[in-house]
C-alpha cells in the first residue's frame, strides 16, 4: 500500500509512536481516526483504546471522528471510555442486514453519533435516526464495485431530511470515482454536526479546522 504502516498488509498492527502526533498540531484539526483500521477490533487491547481516548480527551481542539464495525465490542467497552465533546463516534451501515450497529450505538455514552452508510449496498428504507447526529452516505470504488442505486440515496436524505439530520453525500463511486463525482440533485451535500469542543473556535470552525487521517 505504499506505506510502512501497511507492510504488513491487513494484519492487524498497533501503532503507539503516532499517539503523540495530536499534540504537535498548532491549528484545530478534524482527524479520521484508525483508516484503514477499526480500534474496536476483537485483538485490540483495551489499555491501547484508552490510551488512544486520553489522547482525544487532552486535544479538546481537535474533533476525532471514530468508525466501527464492531458495534458489540463498542458497546461493551463504552463505559470503561471517557466520552469527551470532541470524539464523534460512527458506526458503518451498509445495508439493512446491519442495523442492529445503529441500536448498539445508541445506547453508548459518545456525545455526537454518526452513521457512515458507505459503500451504501442495499436499501435503508426504515432507518432509525433516533439519537444519531449525522449520516454520510457513499458508493463503493474498486476495480469491480458494487452499485450503489440513486434511489437508495435519496430515500436516506429524504429521512435525514424529515429528521432533521446533518446529511453528507461523499461519493457515488465506481471504477472512477473522481469522474463519477458527488453531485446529488446538481449539488454537493457536505452538512455536519457543530464543532462543539473548540475551546479557541474561530468564527467559522469549519472552515478553519482542517482535515486528517490517523492510524494508531
Amino acid at each position: 500500500m505504499g506505506q510502512e504502516k501497511y507492510k504488513d498488509g491487513f494484519e492487524l498492527r498497533m501503532h503507539p509512536d503516532a499517539l503523540n502526533i495530536p499534540y504537535t498540531w498548532k491549528n484545530p484539526q478534524i482527524v479520521f481516526v484508525n483508516s484503514m483500521s477499526d480500534m474496536f477490533h476483537k485483538d485490540v487491547p483495551i489499555d491501547f483504546i484508552k490510551k488512544v481516548f486520553q489522547v482525544m480527551n487532552e486535544n479538546p481542539q481537535h474533533t476525532f471522528q471514530v468508525l466501527t464495525k464492531r458495534s458489540d465490542r463498542l458497546l461493551e467497552l463504552h463505559e470503561e471510555l471517557n466520552w469527551t465533546p470532541n470524539i464523534w463516534m460512527g458506526v458503518s451501515v451498509e445495508d439493512s442486514r446491519v442495523l442492529s450497529r445503529a441500536d448498539d450505538l445508541r445506547k453508548t455514552n459518545a456525545m455526537t453519533k454518526f452513521l457512515s452508510c458507505e459503500p451504501l449496498i442495499g436499501p435503508l428504507t426504515n432507518l432509525d435516526l433516533t439519537g444519531i447526529d449525522w449520516v454520510i452516505v457513499g458508493g463503493e470504488s474498486a476495480t469491480r464495485p458494487r452499485i450503489m442505486d440513486e434511489k437508495w440515496v435519496i430515500h436516506i436524505h429524504e429521512q435525514c431530511i424529515a429528521a432533521k439530520v446533518p446529511f453528507f453525500f461523499k461519493q457515488w463511486g465506481g471504477r472512477n470515482k473522481k469522474k463519477n463525482g458527488r453531485l446529488l440533485h446538481g449539488r454537493h451535500y457536505d452538512e455536519m454536526p457543530a464543532l462543539r469542543s473548540l475551546p479557541l473556535v474561530p468564527v467559522n470552525p469549519h472552515r478553519n479546522a482542517t482535515q486528517k487521517s490517523m492510524i494508531f
